[in-house]
């Protein structure tokens, strides 16, 4: 399972925004966001569409440093406060973020927090991360939620490659993720070829597209491992199942829950 191309996942942006506004409704702000605790529907979607806006003023200015977030003109949201203003705003910073990537482009040199430093990377994390508040916003509104089977496969993938880089990087959480002889198997049981093996080392772990036998598994739907190993559900839920150290899958779900 590929990175999907850069065209594609501005057109995520887009359309994941879109459907994350149509859960908006003046009744519902006020919610609890349960897979988030600290925030309520309205926080949520002001936390995304602030996101969008950072993205995009960095590759605007081909910025080579961090972009401080006072810097960032309209992230404290819509000067109204009701859904409408929200949804609108919301729409605006996604849209204008996609067309900023479009027109700089894959390749363009910009700071990122991360290990890659083109406009590619914000095009791919925007992308997973509109999706997967996407899926917040669908379960605090007991909304059915699905994501296209690559763009599931894909957001799994790019967890992986930020859990690595925290590891690299000497973030505590992410250094416990060591241990010899141990592996961890994700299986998607409906698309052919979404699987990821992790291997435990003394000095960390590695990750590869494999199916093989592991010391815990977990099998099931795409978009429900996606969901689970995103920590928007829990591993027995949404038809997946674990097979064998229940405690390992337990320890890796606790230890990249940073971010």
């Amino acid at each position: 399972m590929t990175h999907l191309a850069h065209a594609r996942y501005c057109d995520e942006i887009v359309a994941q925004t879109d459907r994350l506004g149509a859960l908006i409704t003046d009744a519902g702000l006020s919610r609890r966001v349960p897979t988030c605790p600290d925030w309520n529907l309205r926080e949520l979607v002001l936390h995304v569409g602030g996101a969008h806006r950072w993205a995009g003023e960095i590759v605007r200015r081909r910025a080579a440093d961090e972009v401080p977030d006072d810097q960032v003109p309209g992230t404290g949201g819509p000067a109204g406060g009701d859904a409408a203003a929200l949804r609108a705003w919301l729409a605006e910073g996604a849209a204008a973020t996609a067309e900023a990537l479009r027109e700089a482009g894959p390749d363009t040199g910009v700071w990122t927090w991360a290990w890659e430093r083109r406009t590619a990377f914000w095009a791919r994390r925007m992308a997973h991360e509109t999706a997967v508040h996407r899926a917040d916003a669908a379960l605090a509104t007991g909304t059915a939620y699905e994501v296209a089977p690559d763009l599931a496969a894909d957001t799994i993938t790019e967890w992986l490659q930020i859990v690595a880089f925290a590891q690299a990087e000497g973030d505590p959480e992410a250094a416990e993720l060591s241990g010899g002889e141990r592996s961890l198997h994700l299986h998607a049981t409906d698309v052919p070829g979404a699987e990821w093996l992790i291997e435990f080392g003394e000095d960390g772990f590695t990750w590869r597209h494999a199916h093989a036998k592991a010391t815990v598994a977990l099998r099931g739907p795409l978009t429900g491992l996606m969901l689970a190993f995103n920590r928007r559900q829990k591993p027995d839920e949404g038809g997946l199942e674990v097979l064998g150290d229940r405690g390992l899958l337990d320890f890796w779900l606790d230890r990249s829950s940073f971010g």
